[in-house]
Parts: C-alpha cells; structure tokens; sequence
C-alpha cells in the first residue's frame, strides 16, 4: 500500500465534482488500500478521492479503530436529527469548523466487491458521512461551517473533552 499526496485547500482539484466509479476494478480496489493507509498515516477519520486527487466518488471512513467503512459512489438516503460541533479535515490542516450536521445518516453505497449496500451512522459516524461525501461535490468544511473556530477555542474545546 502506498501513502498518497494529500491535496489542501489551494489545489483547484478540490472544488471539483468527481465522476461516477462505473466498474470496480482492481485499480479501484488498490485506491481504496491507499487511502486507508494514507487517512491513518494522515490520523484521520475520513478521506475521499479527491483529497488525493482521484476524481472519482470513492470514501473511506475509520471512526472505531479497525472498522473502516468504503463506500463507493455513496448517496445519502436519510438523515435525521441535529449535532453541532468541531469538525477538521486533512486538506485544510490546523483549520477547524463549527459545524452542524444531522446526527444520524444513512447511505447507499457499493462496497469493493461491487455488491450494494445500505449503512446508517450516527454521531461521529454520520458527521464523517456528510463530511467526506461534501468533497465528492467539491464542497469543503469552510462552505458549510456555521463559522471557523481561533486556535484558541479548538484548544479550549479539546480540554472539555478530556475532562
């Protein structure tokens, strides 16, 4: 497996909508083995293609460690509920968000073996969900954020959490 390139914020190919996966290939299935490596190389939660500047609408998602979800050309089905909190991205690096997001997402998708499948997130998971099916469209965290956060309120929130 190998560590991707992966794209931040001045890279045009990001603003970009990816393209349909019409076959699941072995070329498909290899990108899908590099960003899992790359997105916990990378300490994320969640990549899409084109954050590694893959034109196709391909997400992995790791929010419980060792069980990754692929999800090849993904469609939200449902959503439900509300969740307002901190959201970063790898491709916009020391750069957080507050934002809001249903709290629980379900998803068509076809998974590496081509079978289609139904998925329901929620909290974490259904944030994660949204968050990287935005990229497949070209949409950034900054496009939906109710606003930016300073360094300081990330730090001070991070010190909630542990208490």
């Amino acid at each position: 497996m190998a560590i991707l390139k992966i794209l931040t914020e001045e890279d045009p190919t990001l603003r970009k909508k990816s393209r349909t996966v019409d076959a699941i290939t072995p070329r498909i299935q290899i990108l899908l083995d590099d960003m899992i490596a790359t997105m916990r190389r990378a300490g994320g939660v969640g990549l899409a293609a084109p954050q590694v500047g893959v034109l196709r609408r391909v997400v992995v998602v790791e929010t419980e460690p060792g069980e990754v979800i692929e999800l090849i050309n993904p469609v939200i089905v449902e959503k439900s509920g509300s969740q307002t909190g901190q959201e970063g991205c790898l491709s916009l690096p020391g750069r957080w968000g507050l934002c809001t997001r249903p709290d629980t997402v379900t998803v068509e998708a076809t998974n590496r073996r081509g079978e289609r499948f139904r998925g329901t997130g929620y909290d974490r998971t259904a944030r994660c969900f949204c968050h990287e099916i935005d990229h497949l469209d070209g949409i950034l965290s900054p496009d939906v954020a109710d606003r930016m956060l300073t360094r300081e309120e990330v730090l001070a929130m991070m010190e909630e959490d542990d208490d």
